[in-house]
């Protein structure tokens, strides 16, 4: 008689978990890197580069979750859900890259205090991300998510007042035409990394109140 092999049954639905904290643990070594750049303003090339591959890895991240969603039959979460959660954290890390290069290609010559100042509020950011994200597995521990979304909602706010001050003073001082244009882009896209951390932190709480 032939005898029967006992198969462990896989957790597939924990892929979308893994991946989604795998993304945002890629986001936050991005935004450490950031934030670094702008403390020290050294290889600023080298930095680009890295966050560069940093964003490749986020893309391969992106693409087994689109090809897990086609495949799988019920996935841990709607589907609308866990595609608004995989663009926001592959935005979140596409608009840090960009910060980075245009500091490059702009070739600005040293970090201003608003742009320390804002990347201080980007790691802040992906770290409260990456801290709630992991609450998505259980449906018990998602009552602690409602803190976090608080928190980044807040952290978005201290972005947007960044921004405003920064622009002000571009405006409002004398500066070289070529750094008002180069400051104000990377403002605004510094800024645009809170707000798709932002746009996770609303399709959390929604999961939130769905699962209520």
């Amino acid at each position: 008689m032939e005898t029967l092999k006992l198969v462990k049954p896989r957790k597939q639905n924990s892929d979308f978990f893994d991946w989604f904290e795998e993304a945002a643990q890629n986001n936050i070594e991005a935004a450490e890197l950031l934030e670094g750049l702008c403390s020290t303003f050294t290889n600023v090339e080298a930095t680009a580069t890295r966050l560069h591959e940093l964003e490749h890895k986020g893309d391969g991240v992106v693409h087994g979750i689109y090809k897990k969603l086609n495949n799988v039959f019920m996935p841990p979460l709607d589907r609308e859900d866990i595609i608004a959660i995989t663009i926001a954290l592959d935005d979140v890390m596409d608009y840090i890259y960009k910060a980075a290069d245009a500091m490059f290609i702009y070739n600005v010559q040293k970090p201003t205090v608003v742009a320390g100042k804002l990347a201080t509020v980007i790691v802040a950011c992906t770290r409260e991300v990456a801290k709630q994200l992991p609450n998505l597995r259980q449906r018990r521990a998602m009552a602690h998510i409602e803190e976090g979304v608080i928190a980044i909602h807040s952290l978005e706010n201290d972005a947007d007042a960044l921004l405003r001050e920064g622009v002000k003073d571009l405006f409002h001082r004398p500066h070289d035409l070529t750094e008002v244009i180069a400051w104000s882009r990377i403002y605004e896209t510094m800024e645009l990394v809170t707000d798709k951390c932002e746009d996770i932190a609303d399709v959390l709480r929604g999961l939130v109140i769905k699962h209520a």
